[in-house]
């Protein structure tokens, strides 16, 4: 039984820690807002036709 418990334990830790990551990367990242404008090709295209 030891051994189980010692199991879940170990899971609940490596669960938070993700889970506390994830919850940072909420907190301290933000995105950039803007427009994002890419010229393609006329060549790129005309060639899938």
């Amino acid at each position: 039984m030891p051994t189980l418990f010692r199991l879940l334990t170990v899971i609940a830790l490596i669960v938070g820690i993700v889970y506390g990551a994830m919850h940072a990367l909420v907190f301290f990242v933000r995105p950039n807002k803007g427009e994002m404008t890419e010229r393609v090709p006329v060549e790129r295209l005309m060639r899938d036709k």
